[in-house]
């Protein structure tokens, strides 16, 4: 009996969640809210009888603001080189007589002689004059002696030929550590600097 009961419950239930579901069917409409009642404007107040503006405020003039210059980002470097003298290279060293070696390409005859500076001195049909000569400076790396010299043909004179015109075949600077490269050209004789000696 009880269960009977159950089932036509459940039945009923069911039946009712089905005629909800169908289209069509009335559904409770919500219950209308009332409208709020207007509210009477509120009262504006009155401007106060007596208004007085107060009195302007009369500032100092602004003070121009300095200008101040941007340190310069890259800073000049500082004369130093200017306080600090370059230093002056030694002086040559001057000789009072050059050493010259003269060689006869003939005979294979060699002699060396001293030629004082300002002065000349005759080998065979040349005669040697020695302008200048100096020697390399105390601190120069390589060891040099140059002179400058010229060297003039002046054959002998012949008994009953006249005498041949003298000329110059050489004028110029001598180098002791490189002869060739501005020697004595000459058919007959070859000459060079050996070194500069002092007076």
């Amino acid at each position: 009996m009880k269960i009977t009961v159950r089932i036509l419950a459940a039945m009923s239930l069911a039946l009712a969640g089905v005629a909800s579901a169908q289209p069509g069917a009335p559904t409770p409409r919500a219950a209308p809210q009332p409208k709020p009642a207007p509210t009477a404007p509120a009262a504006e107040e009155p401007p106060p009888a007596n208004v007085t503006a107060p009195p302007p405020v009369v500032s100092a003039p602004a003070s121009p603001v300095p200008i101040v210059p941007l340190p310069d980002p890259k800073p000049a470097p500082k004369a130093k080189a200017a306080e600090a003298k370059p230093v002056e290279p030694l002086k040559r060293v001057r000789a009072g007589s050059a050493i010259v070696q003269a060689l006869d390409k003939v005979t294979a005859e060699t002699l060396r002689f001293e030629v004082p500076v300002g002065g000349s001195v005759r080998y065979k049909s040349l005669v040697f004059t020695v302008r200048a000569c100096e020697s390399a400076a105390p601190d120069e790396t390589a060891p040099e002696s140059a002179a400058y010299m010229t060297v003039d043909s002046s054959p002998k004179p012949q008994p009953g030929r006249p005498t041949p015109p003298t000329r110059q075949v050489f004028k110029g600077w001598m180098f002791a550590s490189s002869p060739g490269l501005n020697p004595l050209q000459h058919p007959v004789y070859d000459a060079w600097l050996i070194a500069c000696k002092a007076a």
